[in-house]
């Protein structure tokens, strides 16, 4: 979908919302996601790049990996696969605001930003991954198995080119 909006056709016609939608069943959901938010506000242009780099490991966050790691391994371990892309100064950035605050259970500085994410979630149904909502209606005929033709094609039907 990324060539499509971001570079192609449709730069100028769709505006691509991402909203985060963590899986707490799954071991790392929180703390990846987490991280993910930590580089959207130390790398914002480098965003996409970096969730494509992360997607490309996720298996390394799957349950069973991630399953002897701590919270805290987590966060490096995701934010590492960033180093190439964002430089060390970037990722040392990032980790510090996935440092705990000084409460025993106040989170970290995206801690709130993941919370917003959740609670709409949860206001709109959404159960699945990916959810797409296009004009703030869930399109239920997107699929995380979807490539370019079909991207084009749902995209090709919503919008004037």
């Amino acid at each position: 979908m990324s060539p499509l909006v971001v570079d192609g056709k449709l730069k100028d016609k769709v505006k691509i919302l991402l909203r985060l939608q963590p899986q707490p069943w799954h071991v790392a959901s929180m703390q990846t996601h987490e991280a993910i938010l930590a580089v959207a506000r130390v790398a914002p242009d480098q965003l996409l790049e970096y969730i494509d780099a992360l997607y490309k490991v996720n298996e390394d966050f799957y349950d069973i990996p991630a399953s002897t790691l701590t919270s805290l391994q987590i966060h490096e371990k995701a934010l590492e696969v960033g180093t190439p892309i964002l430089g060390r100064e970037k990722v040392a950035e990032a980790k510090e605001l996935l440092l705990l605050k000084g409460t025993p259970n106040g989170g970290n500085a995206v801690t709130n930003e993941l919370k917003y994410f959740i609670k709409l979630g949860r206001q709109n149904g959404v159960h699945v991954s990916p959810t797409v909502l296009w004009d703030g209606l869930v399109a239920d005929e997107v699929s995380s198995s979807w490539g370019e033709a079909e991207w084009t094609k749902f995209f090709d039907a919503r919008v004037a080119v």
